[in-house]
């Protein structure tokens, strides 16, 4: 590869949007470096971290002395970086609705079930686990059913064209998370298909959260 540049993320492996970015690296097979912030226990907002990442959230991606935050904006640097796998479509009308359906998962669903809203809920309103959980659940479905509606007809198995886009570097994680607080996906065939035909590949299988460095061992507690 021609282009050298030295990357280093900044993670958390149970953070979507970090995924995000990890599935877009995998998929562009770009080597990198990776170092975890235990959002669990708050590092991320510890004056080491916003220091260098002022918006105090994961991820953060250092590229030779450049510091990038915003899972999205990331990813765009990183397609227009390293053009090969393409992420986003030549087509203008195609790549607006790859964006328009990655940010509806990364804009509308997400914020609404990531750890700070969550939290909140508890803090502020003293919901419990199920309360939190029905939260969650109502939110992810309700963002699903729009994602299903939007999407055009396909034989790919991918959301929009022959490969895996955008879209998928949010709507994976954002399944991985579904499937975390026992949202049903029966109803969702298009999501459960697409998503099944990235798992299969081994970029994504690389990009679980399971599978990263600072992810608990199976002897320990998950955080």
């Amino acid at each position: 590869m021609a282009d050298t540049a030295s990357l280093t993320l900044h993670s958390y492996w149970r953070s979507s949007a970090a995924y995000r970015v990890r599935i877009a690296l995998a998929l562009k097979r770009l080597p990198y470096q990776q170092v975890p912030w235990h959002m669990a226990r708050g590092e991320h907002l510890q004056p080491a971290y916003r220091s260098i990442a002022p918006f105090g959230l994961v991820p953060m991606l250092e590229v030779d002395g450049l510091r990038l935050q915003q899972s999205l904006a990331i990813i765009e640097y990183l397609d227009a970086r390293y053009p090969e796998p393409a992420l986003l479509p030549a087509d203008p009308a195609s790549r607006a609705q790859v964006r328009a359906l990655a940010q509806l998962i990364a804009c509308e669903v997400h914020p609404l079930n990531n750890l700070r809203t969550l939290s909140r809920l508890r803090a502020q309103f003293g919901a419990d686990d199920a309360q939190v959980q029905a939260w969650y659940r109502h939110w992810c479905e309700d963002g699903f059913r729009a994602f299903e509606a939007a999407l055009a007809p396909s034989a790919s198995g991918y959301a929009v064209g022959a490969a895996p886009s955008l879209v998928e570097c949010c709507l994976v994680p954002q399944v991985y998370n579904a499937r975390r607080y026992g949202v049903d996906l029966t109803p969702f065939g298009r999501v459960r298909a697409i998503v099944q035909a990235c798992e299969a590949l081994p970029a994504f299988d690389a990009a679980r959260p399971e599978n990263q460095p600072d992810a608990p061992r199976p002897a320990e507690a998950a955080a």
